[in-house]
């Protein structure tokens, strides 16, 4: 396969208000070197100049691989969510099966890895949620989310610095939990609030609408 940025940078349309006239000029990037680099991210420093004409030391965290996530939605209105502690904020948090795809891979074969390894799921039925960029003033960090439907029990693989819980709560209970402030992966809550986007507007099999939204 290309690589995965590519595709993702590609298909990107304009807002229906924005027909690509009247914007300031770009950022200019005169050269960098890496600052710091590892198989999961690289660290770059920028000769910048920005669209006002001023200069800048610019860095820019670059990970190594396209972020994917999914959501499971099982037939009862249940949604599956993995836990785990998390390093960088010394946490525990509840979240949908997330993590890496290396970029010479199909995003999608990533996404349905982490369902199996962390959640032991396999689905039939997938659905594009949204692609985002996650932190776009530090981080060239491109992300990709799916819903998916109709699962069948595989092995749960965590890998070797994980230890994960899995639970499956009411749709409706977790949308009440983002809005409480008790789920804070902001992979998780974009994909949640998109989930019930889609079950409200029909962009859903009815079935699996109605259950989401029956607590909701």
């Amino acid at each position: 396969m290309t690589d995965s940025r590519a595709d993702f940078d590609a298909d990107r349309p304009l807002p229906s208000w924005d027909d690509g006239s009247n914007r300031p000029p770009p950022w200019q990037d005169a050269g960098h070197s890496v600052f710091f680099e590892s198989p999961w991210m690289r660290l770059t420093r920028h000769d910048a100049t920005a669209p006002t004409g001023h200069k800048a030391d610019y860095m820019v965290m670059r990970p190594q691989n396209m972020s994917v996530g999914v959501l499971p939605l099982h037939a009862d209105g249940t949604v599956t969510l993995v836990g785990q502690q998390r390093f960088a904020l010394m946490n525990w948090s509840w979240e949908m099966p997330e993590g890496g795809a290396p970029f010479n891979e199909d995003p999608l074969d990533g996404a349905k890895r982490e369902l199996a390894e962390e959640a032991g799921l396999a689905a039939a039925q997938w659905r594009l949620a949204y692609k985002a960029e996650m932190s776009n003033s530090i981080t060239d960090e491109r992300a990709i989310a799916w819903l998916a439907w109709d699962f069948t029990q595989v092995p749960i693989a965590p890998d070797e610095t994980e230890i994960i819980r899995v639970i499956r709560v009411p749709f409706g209970d977790l949308l009440r939990e983002v809005a409480r402030g008790s789920i804070r992966d902001m992979f998780t809550l974009a994909t949640v609030l998109r989930a019930y986007h889609m079950a409200k507007e029909g962009e859903l099999p009815a079935d699996l609408s109605k259950a989401m939204l029956a607590g909701v």
